[in-house]
C-alpha cells in the first residue's frame, strides 16, 4: 500500500466508514481492479465517468422514471403478521419480488443500460446464475433496442429453464458455459473472455457487487434504492426509520448491498447476511464463503474466495443458483472482516423449509435465494419490540421445478 493510499483509506474511514470504497476501489483491504491489459481502457473509462454520469440531472430523471413507471417502484414494505407472531417480533418484508422481472436485479440493469448508452456502447453482455439478472438484462436491452448476450452455466440452464425461455423471448442470445461446475462462476469467466475479445463496443452489465472497481460501488449505488425506500416506508408505518435488524441473502451480494446501504453507518441497526451452506458448511458441497474462504483474487477484485491451498477456486454448491458462487463482493468481505455485519448460513434443507413456511403463513412463495435469508429468523433471538426487515429479493416462480420435488 502506498502512502497516498493509506491516507485515502484513513480519510474514507473518517468520512464514511462503510458505504464507499477509497479512490483505488478498496473497502478496507478488499476490492481493487485486477484486470487484463485488454480491459484497462474500458474499466478506466467507466471508473473516470460513472459518478459524473450518475450525477447528471438527465440521468437521474430517466433512471427514476424507469424505476417508477417500468420496474414498479417503490416496492411495498409488507408487515408479515403471521410470521411476526411466529417469531415474536415485528417482521417486515421488503417486496423486491414484486419488481418487474421478479427480483431486485432490474434496479441495477436499468442503471447500467443508461450508463452504457451514455458511454456509446452498442452491445451488452452479462452473466447469470438463477437467471434473474439475465432476464433483467435482456429486458432493458429490449427496452432500448441493444444487442444482448447472456452467459449461463449449463447446470443453471437446466434448473432455471423458465428464465432461459424468458431471455430468449426478449431477444437475448443465451450462451452455455460448459467448463468447471457449469454454474455462475463459469458463466462469469465466459463473459469476461467475451469482453476481452470485444473491448471497444461492448459493456459488461455485471449483476452483483463483484468484479473490478468501479462495479461493486456502481451496482451498490443502483441497488441502494432498496434501503432508501425502506427508511421512509418504515417511518410511515412505525414512526422510526431505523429497524433493529436487516436480513438479506448473500451470494455476490447485490440485494444485501442495496438493503444494507443506507443503514451501513447506523450502528444501532444489526446487519445480517445469510450465505448458502449447501449440504453443510464442511460437507464439501457449500457456498459459505466467509466460513470457508480466504483472501484472493476472483473476477477482477480482491475479496474472500473459496480456494485450495495453492489458490485454485473450490467449486461451490447451493440449491439456489443465485448463491452458487465461490466468493462474495468486496463490500461484504469488509463488512465481515470489520464485524459490521453478522454472517450466518442456511443449508439447502433449511432454506427449503423457510420457503414452505413463508408460503403457508403469508401466501408468498419466495425465491430459493431469499429463503436463505428467511431461515435466519429461526437462528436469531428477538425481543417483542424488535423491528426486523427481510429483503425478499425475488419471487419463487423460477424455482417451482425444484420446489415440486419436495411437495408432499
Amino acid at each position: 500500500m502506498t502512502l497516498r493510499q493509506a491516507k485515502s483509506d484513513k480519510n474514507m474511514i473518517k468520512e464514511n466508514t462503510y458505504q464507499h470504497p477509497n479512490e483505488f476501489g478498496y473497502y478496507g483491504k478488499f476490492g481493487g481492479a485486477y484486470i487484463p491489459e485488454m480491459l484497462h481502457r474500458n474499466v478506466e473509462e467507466l471508473k473516470n465517468r460513472y459518478l459524473k454520469i450518475m450525477s447528471e440531472a438527465s440521468f437521474q430523471k430517466e433512471f427514476h422514471e424507469l424505476l417508477h413507471d417500468y420496474a414498479g417502484r417503490p416496492t411495498p414494505l409488507y408487515f408479515a403478521q403471521r410470521l411476526s407472531h411466529q417469531y415474536g417480533a415485528s417482521i417486515y418484508l421488503k417486496r423486491e419480488d414484486l419488481c418487474h422481472t421478479g427480483a431486485h436485479k432490474i434496479n441495477n440493469t436499468i442503471g447500467q443500460i443508461l450508463m452504457a448508452l451514455r458511454l456509446g456502447k452498442k452491445r451488452i453482455i452479462a452473466e447469470t446464475g438463477a437467471g434473474q439478472h439475465g432476464v433483467a438484462t435482456a429486458t432493458v436491452c429490449a427496452l432500448k433496442g441493444v444487442e444482448c448476450i447472456v452467459y449461463m452455466g449449463e447446470k443453471d440452464i437446466e434448473r432455471q429453464a423458465p428464465n432461459v425461455a424468458r431471455m430468449k423471448m426478449l431477444g437475448a442470445s443465451v450462451i452455455p458455459a460448459a467448463s468447471g461446475s457449469k454454474t455462475l462462476k463459469d458463466a462469469t469467466n465466459e463473459a469476461i473472455r467475451d469482453w476481452i475479445n470485444n473491448p471497444n463496443d461492448t459493456h459488461y452489465i455485471i449483476g452483483s457487487v463483484v468484479g473490478p472497481h468501479p462495479y461493486p460501488d456502481m451496482v451498490a449505488r443502483f441497488q441502494s434504492v432498496i434501503s432508501e425506500e425502506t427508511r421512509w416506508q418504515l417511518k410511515e408505518k412505525t414512526g422510526n426509520e431505523l429497524p433493529t435488524h436487516v436480513l438479506a441473502c448473500v451470494g455476490g451480494g447485490s440485494n444485501a448491498a442495496g438493503a444494507f446501504y443506507h443503514y451501513l453507518d447506523e450502528l444501532s441497526v444489526q446487519l445480517i447476511a445469510v450465505e448458502a451452506a449447501g449440504h453443510g458448511i464442511h460437507s464439501g458441497l457449500s457456498a459459505a464463503t466467509t466460513q470457508l474462504g480466504k483472501p484472493g483474487i476472483l473476477h477482477g477484485s480482491k475479496s474472500l474466495v473459496m480456494q485450495t491451498e495453492d489458490g485454485q477456486v473450490v467449486e461451490p454448491h447451493s440449491i439456489s443458483a443465485g448463491l452458487d458462487y465461490p466468493g462474495i463482493g468486496p463490500m461484504h468481505a469488509h463488512l465481515y472482516d470489520s464485524g459490521r455485519a453478522k454472517f450466518l448460513s442456511a443449508t439447502d434443507e433449511e432454506s427449503l423449509a423457510a420457503a414452505f413456511e413463508l408460503a403457508k403463513l403469508e401466501g408468498i412463495i419466495p425465491a430459493l435465494e431469499s429463503a436463505h435469508a428467511l431461515h435466519a429468523l429461526k437462528i436469531l433471538k428477538f425481543n417483542k419490540t424488535d423491528k426486523v426487515v427481510v429483503c425478499l429479493s425475488g419471487r419463487g416462480d423460477k424455482d417451482l421445478a425444484t420446489y415440486m420435488k419436495y411437495i408432499k
